[in-house]
């Protein structure tokens, strides 16, 4: 991270945490890992994780996703750590103090993205990925009616673990596209698009402006 991706300040420190402490306590968000920019509160609490990814199925009966969730190994919480590690990365532009109301969707995607892909395996790569393909399938019509650019500003029924979730899926998902397929995995080239875009003004959202605005349509 340090030499790839610009990690050149790191958190003062990890507070390992319940969930419990980690939703009600620490934060009021109904997923327990979250950093603040200075600490990164997590629960390392395996079973809780899984009990939490099989309730954001809200009962549907999706035996193989529920499986999966039922199944993950200890990689998939090392993902999420290097998740909340990777927001600490000066590549994004608007940093912790930044204007948390827009472009979240890049960040969170990426995070997700970059944690994923050095840390898993290509087959449960490419496993977790089609998991969220097909969750986004299943939750569109109810959760989808609004923009990405909305993540962070405007959650929709903002308690609802799912529907938070939701962004997060889409998120990723847009950023594996763009790595993946558009840029052919060159992650230099996406993020000197997302500089460039900072640099020029931000004159159009960043979604127009990666032209992925229409992307789950």
């Amino acid at each position: 991270m340090e030499e790839k991706y610009a990690l050149a300040t790191l958190p003062k420190g990890i507070v390992w945490t319940s969930e419990n402490l980690a939703t009600t306590v620490f934060s009021a968000i109904p997923v327990p890992a979250y950093t603040n920019g200075d600490v990164i509160y997590i629960s390392p609490d395996l079973s809780a994780w899984r009990r939490l990814l099989v309730e954001q199925l809200e009962g549907q009966n999706i035996s193989e996703i529920e499986n999966f969730y039922d199944h993950c190994s200890d990689d998939y919480l090392f993902t999420i750590l290097a998740q909340e590690l990777t927001h600490h990365s000066n590549l994004f532009v608007e940093g912790f103090n930044g204007d948390s109301k827009v472009n979240t969707w890049f960040e969170e995607g990426m995070c997700n993205y970059l944690s994923r892909k050095h840390l898993l395996d290509n087959a449960e790569f490419k496993e977790l990925t089609n998991v969220e393909v097909e969750l986004v399938e299943i939750f569109k019509d109810k959760y989808g009616q609004h923009s990405l650019d909305e993540l962070g500003s405007n959650f929709p029924q903002s308690s609802n673990l799912t529907s938070r979730m939701f962004d997060y899926w889409r998120s990723y998902l847009i950023v594996e596209f763009l790595v993946e397929i558009r840029a052919n995995q060159d992650l230099d080239w996406v993020f000197n698009e997302y500089s460039n875009w900072d640099s020029a003004g931000r004159k159009i959202p960043l979604l127009k402006y990666f032209e992925m605005e229409n992307f789950f349509n």
